[in-house]
C-alpha cells in the first residue's frame, strides 16, 4: 500500500489529465494493490456476513475520476481510492460499511447512512430512535463504541416537527444523516496488522449498522425523477 499512497499524493500535486494519462501504468497497478488489499479484508470480513468473502471487490470500488459539474473544485480526479464493503454493491440502503484511502493520515473507514437526499430514511430512522431510545442509546454508549466513534452527519438546528423536543435522544432526531468515520494512519495501513485491526473496527461498528437497517427494513428507494423533484416526461 506505500506505493498506493506514493501514487494518490502524486496524483494530488499533479491533478490533470496529462499526468493521468501519462502514469496510466501506476494507475493501474495501484487500483490493483488497493483491490487486493479489498479481497484479503472482505475474506476476514466473513465472520460478520458469509457473503463478504463471495464479493467482487473491483465491483464495491470507485472511480478517481470527479464530476465538476456543479463543484467549485474543477480538478479532474479525487486522489482517494474508494469502496463500499456491502453484500448490497453500493446501494445506499441498507447500510453496511465504507473505506477511503488518501495520504498523509486522511484514510478512513466508515458506516452509516451519509446521503442526507433520501428523506424517507431520515424520517424513518429519527421515527425508529424515537420508538426504541434505550436500544440506540445501548449501542452508542456501548464500552466498546463509545471510545473509539463519533456519530457524525448534517443536522438541524432544532428538534423537527412532529418529535419531542425533551426526548431523551433528541440532539439525534436533529440528524437528517448519521454515520461513523473511524481514522486510518498512513503506517496502519501499510502495516501486516491492517486486515485484523479493520475487521475489529468494522465489528465494533456493525450494531450502529444494524440498529439503522431495522429502521430502513421497509424503506424503497425512490425514482431518480422523485429524487430530485424532476417531473416524469
Amino acid at each position: 500500500m506505500k506505493g498506493v499512497l506514493e501514487y494518490l499524493a502524486d496524483l494530488e500535486k499533479n491533478n490533470n489529465k496529462e499526468w493521468f494519462n501519462a502514469n496510466k501504468k501506476r494507475y493501474q497497478e495501484a487500483g490493483a494493490e488497493f483491490e487486493g488489499l479489498l479481497a484479503r479484508l472482505l475474506s476476514s470480513m466473513g465472520c460478520l456476513d458469509e457473503r463478504f468473502p463471495t464479493l467482487n471487490p473491483r465491483a464495491l470500488t470507485y472511480r478517481l475520476n470527479r464530476d465538476t459539474r456543479f463543484s467549485e473544485d474543477k480538478t479532474p480526479y479525487k486522489p482517494t481510492f474508494r469502496a463500499v464493503l456491502s453484500p448490497a454493491g453500493k446501494a445506499l440502503v441498507p447500510v453496511w460499511f465504507y473505506m477511503a484511502v488518501t495520504p498523509r493520515d486522511r484514510s478512513f473507514l466508515g458506516a452509516g447512512l451519509y446521503s442526507t437526499v433520501l428523506k424517507d430514511a431520515t424520517i424513518m430512522i429519527r421515527q425508529h430512535i424515537s420508538k426504541y431510545p434505550d436500544e440506540f442509546e445501548a449501542v452508542v454508549k456501548n464500552v466498546e463504541f463509545a471510545p473509539r466513534f463519533t456519530v457524525k452527519g448534517d443536522a438541524l438546528k432544532n428538534v423537527p416537527k412532529g418529535f419531542d423536543t425533551n426526548h431523551s435522544q433528541a440532539d439525534y432526531l436533529k440528524n437528517k444523516s448519521w454515520y461513523l468515520e473511524y481514522p486510518i494512519s498512513d503506517d496502519l495501513l501499510t502495516s501486516k496488522d491492517f486486515v485484523k485491526e479493520a475487521t475489529g473496527v468494522f465489528t465494533r461498528m456493525k450494531p450502529f449498522n444494524d440498529f439503522l437497517n431495522d429502521a430502513l427494513k421497509n424503506f424503497k428507494m425512490p425514482s431518480e425523477c422523485s429524487l430530485f423533484g424532476r417531473k416524469k416526461a
